[in-house]
């Protein structure tokens, strides 16, 4: 990592470690599809270490699980510190990809992942929970929003680090 990805703090920018992240979930998603991928969302990323300037990024990326056209990559970055011998964890996050076709931008089917090992069935197995679990959140997002009640949830506020000041 060079001092030009530096932030204010002097750690590496995180927006520089999503970059990264989100070319190498393009790189092993379209392996394996075998065809041009876009990113369509990408679960929380959680900034467990800084990454210091100096240190070596390492990023391992696998696709975790498939649907027809979508595709779940799971991407851990360590950093290493060469001159010390020390590794450590920094971020893991998961990139939902959908591979496109070219011409017409619509989505294509990719192949199915042949499931070798115990952790390949256990990671395609918290790949299909998770995006169960994306579409319940959103599904019970969209009916919260539709059913708040906007009198009711605002006395709650009260207690929280907020003031409302509405014009009267």
């Amino acid at each position: 990592m060079v001092p030009s990805y530096a932030n204010f703090g002097g750690k590496v920018h995180g927006g520089i470690i999503l970059s990264l992240m989100d070319k190498i979930a393009y790189t092993c998603a379209a392996s394996h599809a075998k065809a041009y991928c876009v990113t369509a969302s990408v679960d929380s990323v959680n900034f467990l270490n800084p990454v210091e300037v100096g240190e070596l990024a390492t990023l391992y990326a696998s696709v975790n699980y498939v649907g027809r056209s979508s595709m779940e990559v799971g991407i851990r970055v360590e950093s290493e510190d060469f001159k010390e011998g020390l590794c450590k964890h920094t971020n893991t996050s998961y990139f939902s990809m959908v591979a496109l076709d070219e011409k017409t931008r619509k989505p294509v089917e990719v192949p199915g992942l042949a499931l070798q090992t115990e952790s390949e069935v256990r990671r395609f197995i918290k790949g299909k929970y998770r995006k169960q679990a994306k579409r319940r959140y959103a599904e019970d997002f969209e009916k919260l929003g539709a059913e708040l009640d906007f009198a009711v949830e605002a006395t709650k506020l009260k207690k929280e680090n907020c003031r409302i000041k509405l014009p009267k």
